[in-house]
């Protein structure tokens, strides 16, 4: 956890660090990696011994849900790949950029955070966790690929990784809760020591592969890594040939153990890997761009690694997880060669690359000896794990034949696109003169160097990595010939290395007739995959954007009337067919006391009303009754947080439909049909009575003790005594997290649709003095200057043309609102001014008592907040959007924020002093004049909720309120010019 940890604080940090030291601050980051890789291996010998190294993190037990982290010997070789090449490519990185590269921070940021999903995904021991750091990665990869954001096939290549890979994801997430549920445990560790079965199993097999197939990009989602090549070599080396690519394959490789010997799972993973492996290596051979080039190379490659780690035997899982290794050995350098080449050069097309083999003698060599490996040759640790490979599939049935002569075409082509790469790259062509190239720079050279030194020790030192590897292979079935294989530099003669001759010599003869290869490939050319795939969203729009002019008509009555009518439709039906009448049930009551008929009585008369009335605010405030009804109803039920705050919420609501009903007509637009009136009675009757029915049977249906006899013993040991606010703050404060989390969202949301503009902001900048000239003339905006200089002053309608540039100081009358002047005398009610002033401390006052002792007696932070909402409307209404300004002038958003950091805070101040999140803390003081004082950290939660509730009445007076009036304010003077122009 602790290295995961690190990762994510250096993805922080890093554009930080690249702002001071640019791009060397690359070499500074490549330490997280590094330290993850040197523990790695500090933990190999106790991995390899048998004993995994474990971690887990209670996080929600009673879900099944904890931080789990597991290291054996699979989980090792990628976390060795993950890290180790993760932090040559970070060296790498501080010589491929320059100081100046737009967006190098975010870029080193992505790509430490991208390394540590990719590690906590090979190291998650749970399903759930694992799909959280796939699609971790999923998104580090959009935002990698898409690095050049300027270049529109830059972002077309990230929306198409993203589109790809996240449709794999949902349909693996549906696979995953499948099988999780049918094992019944989402520990990986234990539902591979006890495989479930079932119906469930098959069809959760196949969802997991389409995920792994689509992240690997194996048939047929590879269109999305061709694509990618547009991100930066880096992202390619380190992404596409050691990292994401990988995760599909090394989830095959963690399930197949369990679920190898399963048919669907073995022709999944064998018809698919080796069809991407032949198509995907002839696609590579006509070729001119030498990423693209390797980019199919790389799909070829995923399609022969899937096949070997899917197939089920135990010596094919051998030779798939040598050649895991050898893989990102080979690959990784030549896309750092690439980067050279395209680095020194400008270009990387090998039509115009000629005579590199002399000017750049060492990337030559490293690229030879990459290569090699590549094309399985000895002694490369390519060869090697390709030996296995052929071996693993020489003793099976018909289904292996087929198998094995699919990896032996795709092998030959294998040879055929490295001698194209090696010939296109460094070579001399007829008629090309030698391209310049300047010599790069050792740091350059040098992760590309290690990584294929590593990969030319590999071969002689396969029988020594054989003990560690097959660690792995032996938790897979046997299934082979008659004894088990082994990795090894030399088998002696045999099949495996007479198909490897004839790789060679295959590879070979494509590479001689070269020429009428890329002609043949091109001729049988199948339709574009890229262009398919554009196709296919193009016909997705239109069809989309059809079906939205067919249902999508505008009508607000309309979309609400449908909702409810399916609702009806839809739970109507089985509440019927199940006849709960029938049951025990007990009889309905239909009052407490024959007062509750009273507003019962109001509130049905004021929404029957409503549907008759032809003026807006008549309706807006018949829709108050029936809230208000519903808060009396409430206080006699003996509810009195409930009634409380249903009244506060109606008093906002209503002040709200007030301020936008200001730019609507006075009347509805059109009369309402008779009939509509009566369906849309009949609608909202029918609507009720499903509701209340399905209340009343879910409650007489109980059987069991109701949860809330436990709030009152609850709520005494929290140390409080209103069972409502404990609820909210403690028992169930992660719902009330929820809450709030949403009414943030929601605010922002709501009030950006709103308006396209940016929100009305607080004055600034310039201060200027409100003072009453002689004569009584009407207030005027004074700017200070200097006294030399003369005063410039504006008169109130000035307001309206530069509102953004003046900070109002007011020297005014204490019974006043000072903003209040700029408005027009007809707008101004001065009794209205001064009961709003000297109300409006005693409502701040009142929602502060409310605050405080809303764990003992009726109030809380929400009532409070809502309370000091009505505050500043108040003060909004008698003195105008200044006045709104001069009250409170701290943005919304701020509030907002700060209420969420202030409940998130104590939520994680639990954890940090306590035992887990959102523990209550108590503080018992007694102070010498006041007494006892008893003090809990859910007070400070409830702060942060009476912040946010502010901030959001105060983002809509700002939005629907102040906005509104500026918007008045300039078409009453666009109207008065219009009308002096005429004139």
């Amino acid at each position: 956890m602790s290295l995961l940890t690190a990762h994510f604080v250096a993805a922080a940090l890093a554009p930080l660090l690249v702002r001071w030291w640019g791009r060397n601050a690359f070499l500074a980051l490549a330490l997280v990696p590094a330290g993850a890789t040197a523990w790695a291996l500090l933990q190999a010998p106790a991995v390899i011994a048998g004993a995994p190294v474990t971690e887990s993190i209670a996080w929600a037990p009673e879900f099944r849900l904890d931080l789990v982290y597991r290291m054996d010997v699979l989980g090792l070789v990628m976390t060795l790949i993950v890290a180790g090449i993760g932090t040559l490519i970070l060296v790498y990185c501080a010589r491929y950029f320059h100081d100046d590269e737009p967006g190098l921070g975010r870029f080193a940021g992505v790509l430490v955070g991208f390394a540590g999903a990719m590690l906590g995904l090979v190291l998650a021991d749970d399903l759930i966790q694992l799909y959280v750091h796939w699609e971790l990665t999923t998104v580090f990869s959009y935002l990698l690929i898409g690095h050049y954001v300027e270049r529109r096939e830059s972002r077309r290549a990230a929306m198409t990784a993203l589109t790809v890979t996240t449709l794999g994801g949902l349909a693996m997430l549906v696979g995953v809760v499948m099988l999780g549920e049918a094992a019944g445990t989402y520990v990986i560790s234990e539902l591979l020591a006890d495989p479930p079965s079932g119906p469930l199993v098959a069809p959760a097999l196949l969802l997991i592969l389409v995920g792994a197939l689509s992240k690997s990009a194996l048939f047929p989602f590879s269109l999305w890594l061709p694509a990618a090549m547009q991100a930066p070599t880096p992202v390619s080396g380190y992404l596409h040939a050691a990292a994401m690519v990988k995760a599909g394959v090394y989830l095959v490789a963690r399930l197949t153990p369990a679920f190898g010997d399963l048919a669907v799972w073995q022709f999944t993973t064998l018809a698919f890997g080796t069809a991407t492996m032949v198509m995907a290596g002839w696609k590579a051979l006509r070729q001119y761009d030498l990423k693209l080039l390797l980019a199919y190379g790389t799909v070829s490659q995923l399609g022969f690694l899937a096949a070997l780690l899917g197939a089920g035997t135990r010596d094919a899982a051998l030779a798939g997880i040598a050649m895991l290794c050898a893989h990102a050995l080979f690959k990784a350098p030549l896309f750092l060669v690439v980067g050279i080449i395209d680095h020194g050069t400008g270009t990387r097309d090998l039509r115009e690359l000629s005579g590199l083999r002399r000017s750049t003698p060492t990337v030559f060599w490293i690229s030879v000896a990459a290569l090699a490996s590549m094309a399985g040759l000895p002694p490369m640790a390519g060869f090697a794990a390709k030996e296995s490979a052929f071996g693993a599939f020489a003793h099976g049935g018909g289904a292996h034949t087929l198998v094995l002569a699919g990896l032996v075409l795709g092998s030959v082509f294998t040879v055929g696109y490295s001698l194209r790469f090696l010939w296109g790259a460094f070579f001399d062509k007829p008629d090309v003169a030698d391209t310049p190239m300047h010599a790069p720079g050792p740091l350059f050279v040098a992760p590309a160097a290690v990584l294929s030194a590593l990969g030319l020790l590999g071969g002689p030192l396969a029988s020594a990595a054989d003990p560690v590897l097959a660690r792995y292979a032996d938790t897979v079935a046997f299934g082979g010939g008659a004894e088990p294989a082994h990795l090894a530099l030399w088998h002696g003669f045999g099949l495996p290395l007479g198909l490897s001759a004839l790789c060679v010599a295959g590879g070979l003869l494509l590479f001689r007739a070269r020429g009428g290869v890329v002609w043949l490939g091109t001729r049988w050319a199948l339709s574009d995959p890229n262009r398919v795939y554009r196709r296919v969203l193009a016909g997705l729009d239109s069809f989309a954007l059809q079906m939205t002019g067919r249902t999508q008509r505008g009508s607000l009555p309309v979309y609400l009337g449908t909702t409810l009518v399916t609702l009806v439709a839809v739970s109507a039906v089985p509440l019927l067919l199940g006849r709960p009448w029938e049951l025990d049930v007990p009889e309905v009551r239909l009052w407490d006391s024959p007062v509750q008929m009273l507003p019962a009585a109001i509130t049905v008369i004021a929404a029957l009303w409503a549907l008759v009335v032809r003026r807006r605010l008549f309706a807006v405030v018949l829709v108050g009754v029936t809230g208000y009804g519903t808060a009396t109803l409430f206080m006699l039920q003996g509810a009195p947080d409930l009634a409380l705050t249903q009244f506060l919420i109606e008093t906002v609501s209503l002040v709200v439909f007030v301020l936008v009903l200001r730019r609507l007509p006075v009347r509805f637009s059109t009369p309402v049909l008779r009939t509509r009136r009566l369906g849309n009675l009949l609608i909202g009757a029918a609507t009720g009575l499903l509701v209340a029915a399905m209340a009343y049977f879910a409650l007489a249906a109980r059987r069991a003790e109701s949860i809330s006899s436990g709030f009152p013993a609850a709520t005494e040991e929290a140390g409080g005594h209103n069972i409502i606010s404990t609820i909210l703050v403690d028992l169930r404060a992660w719902d009330t997290m929820g809450e709030i989390s949403v009414l943030a969202v929601a605010a922002a949301g709501v009030a950006s649709l709103m308006f396209v503009q940016r929100r009305s902001r607080t004055p600034r900048s310039r201060v200027a003095d409100l003072v009453v000239p002689p004569g009584g003339a009407g207030p005027a905006f004074v700017l200070p200057s200097p006294s030399t200089a003369p005063q410039t002053s504006w008169r109130p309608d000035a307001l309206a043309i530069a509102p953004r540039q003046l900070s109002v100081q007011v020297r005014w009358n204490p019974l006043w609102l000072p903003g209040a002047q700029a408005l027009a005398k007809e707008r101004r009610s001065i009794i209205f001014e001064v009961v709003a002033r000297m109300l409006f401390p005693l409502i701040i006052l009142l929602s502060v008592y409310l605050l405080v002792t809303g764990h003992t007696a009726v109030g809380g932070g929400f009532a409070g907040g809502i309370v000091a909402g009505l505050g500043l409307m108040v003060r909004y209404l008698a003195g105008g959007r200044y006045e709104l300004y001069a009250a409170l002038r701290i943005q919304p958003g701020a509030l907002i924020g700060l209420g969420l950091l202030t409940a998130t805070g104590t939520a994680l101040a639990g954890a940090v002093f306590g035992t887990e999140i959102l523990q209550s803390g108590t503080l018992d003081l007694h102070l010498p004049l006041v007494g006892d004082l008893h003090l809990a950290s859910s007070l400070l939660f409830d702060f942060g909720v009476y912040l946010l509730v502010i901030g959001l009445i105060l983002d809509i007076l700002r939005s629907l309120g102040a906005r509104i009036d500026e918007q008045l304010e300039q078409e009453s003077e666009r109207a008065t010019e219009a009308e002096e122009v005429t004139a």
